[in-house]
């Protein structure tokens, strides 16, 4: 027969075992601040295959279910893994160009800089953009239907965009790699 203190007890380990906040926050615990390798494998699994099931992706790294839940949620919380998202083809869907636009900015001050960088996040069509080093300020990548979209697009929206002195647009010819898992070789001890 359990006393009442062993009841408490045994029910707090379980309720701990079982709320995905208290196990969440053990993840953390026991691994550190580092990546081990099954972070590091889980990483290169989700990058491979975001749409695994937990008891699949445990099953790959080696792992049982419960912690490779709690090392993802843990992976999460600490923006490792920033977010899902479906690839798609873009001609599949009627986006037929790809152009990799150089913007020279007029100023390159921190208010016309901020204002040129918000603009640019609102427009759906850049696809990526980097603050860059080198001839230009900014490299985009765009995305539209085809060279006329491009024409007018460039000229209807990209040259009314603040601080904007000159564009210089690079169309892909086509794709050879894209899409791609980003290194984890470095990660490994």
């Amino acid at each position: 027969m359990m006393t009442i203190r062993e009841r408490k007890t045994r029910k707090s380990r379980t309720t701990a075992r079982e709320t995905p906040t208290a196990s969440a926050g053990s993840a953390a615990d026991a691994h550190g601040p580092e990546l081990d390798r099954y972070d590091v494998a889980i990483l290169a699994e989700l990058q491979r295959d975001a749409r695994l099931s937990n008891a699949e992706l445990a099953s790959r790294i080696g792992l049982s279910a419960a912690p490779t839940w709690r090392r993802v949620k843990w992976l999460e919380q600490q923006r490792y893994i920033t977010g899902y998202h479906a690839e798609l083809d873009r001609r599949r869907i009627g986006l037929g160009v790809l152009a990799f636009v150089r913007i020279d900015a007029e100023r390159n001050n921190a208010t016309a800089t901020r204002a040129l960088e918000d603009a640019i996040r609102a427009l759906p069509e850049v696809v990526a953009g980097h603050y860059i080093s080198g001839a230009g300020t900014f490299e985009l990548h765009v995305v539209v239907t085809d060279l006329d979209a491009y024409s007018r697009w460039a000229r209807d929206i990209l040259f009314k965009l603040p601080n904007v002195k000159d564009i210089h647009t690079s169309f892909s010819l086509g794709e050879i790699k894209s899409g791609a898992a980003l290194p984890l070789e470095h990660l490994h001890s």
